[in-house]
């Protein structure tokens, strides 16, 4: 049964991993960028809130793509292969932005004295919180866009550039920017008060209706850019995650704006997993279209069994441990302040 086959449980597993890295660290991304855009006369109160959200949580969202990546590698090396050759620039830049934003983030926190060295550090951070998301962004685009093409050897036909440089996976990486902003706004609703909790959700809203015009712009592009997504995205089998993204971003905006912070969250953790499903199953059987395929692809059975075996041996550490760090630092704990 299709429900069944190893390769296909693994590949969800894949997806709920992305889905968690976006909805997580993609926060931590739109972080960066208000810590960047921060104005006017509570600049340092905005930057000082978003350091105190991210401080406790923003290393351990990162497991969530090393999760991801280790499952490529292990269940599907020849598309892991293949993407890591077509994409090894931009996959390099992102590697580079990562690491400069988390070393720069720590270094600004150990500057206080010195207003030069924070200053420098924290338009590092901010820099490459843009950067990184839209490298990001511009990657998932090229699986989906078919520029990506191999012959039967596994010898990529296709240059290292134009298999991103083209206009599909821009705009997909500046919708990935833009759904960071959004969420990180979203979040620094509920982690702030009075007027700094006003400026944040009027960043919400802006953010999210910026969001929704660069998705709009994004549609007919697709139909040019990556036909294949086009196809399922809009009369096909994703189609019902479309509409259920674009009703959710309603329902989150709508909510911040009349203050429902709560409801806001969860419409747009809701909102960013239709849309990372919706891609997925928009690309299914594809990881990279249209040559590489999850089925064809895949290592044997007797290797995937085994790794959903430690899979699962392995969350019993990992999620109790996720979950004790969020409550302790992130829920409503006394110790925590």
């Amino acid at each position: 049964m299709f429900a069944i086959e190893l390769p296909w449980i693994v590949a969800g597993l894949m997806t709920i991993g992305l889905t968690l890295y976006v909805i997580l660290a993609g926060a931590d991304f739109g972080g960066g960028v208000w810590d960047l855009l921060a104005f006017g006369p509570r600049k340092d109160a905005q930057r000082e809130a978003i350091a105190k959200a991210m401080g406790p949580v923003w290393e351990a969202n990162h497991v969530w793509l090393i999760f991801v990546i280790v499952l490529l590698f292990t269940a599907f090396p020849p598309a892991f292969a293949a993407i890591c050759t077509a994409l090894a620039i931009p996959l390099t830049l992102v590697t580079v932005g990562i690491v400069l934003r988390g070393a720069s983030f720590v270094f600004r926190a150990h500057a206080a004295s010195l207003v030069m060295a924070q200053k420098a550090f924290g338009w590092v951070f901010g820099a490459a919180s843009v950067i990184t998301p839209i490298f990001l962004g511009m990657c998932v685009g090229a699986l989906g866009s078919g520029n990506i093409r191999f012959n039967q050897q596994g010898h990529l036909l296709t240059g290292y550039f134009d298999t991103w440089l083209s206009p599909f996976p821009l705009m997909i990486g500046i919708l990935a920017l833009c759904l960071c902003a959004f969420l990180a706004a979203v979040y620094l609703t509920l982690e702030t008060t009075g007027e700094l909790r006003e400026d944040f959700r009027w960043r919400a809203v802006f953010s999210g209706i910026v969001t929704a015009l660069i998705a709009t712009i994004t549609l007919p592009v697709t139909l040019d850019g990556a036909p294949v997504l086009w196809r399922e995205l809009v009369w096909g089998r994703a189609t019902p995650l479309v509409l259920a993204t674009v009703l959710l971003g309603l329902v989150a905006m709508l909510a911040c704006y009349f203050r429902r912070y709560r409801l806001a969250r969860l419409a747009t953790i809701a909102e960013v997993a239709t849309i990372v499903w919706g891609w997925a199953i928009a690309q299914a059987p594809a990881l990279v279209v249209p040559d590489i395929t999850i089925k064809g692809s895949a290592a044997p059975d007797s290797a995937l069994g085994p790794q959903l075996i430690v899979l699962g041996l392995g969350s019993l550490i990992l999620l109790p441990s996720l979950w004790l760090l969020l409550k302790v630092f992130k829920g409503q704990n006394p110790a925590a302040h």
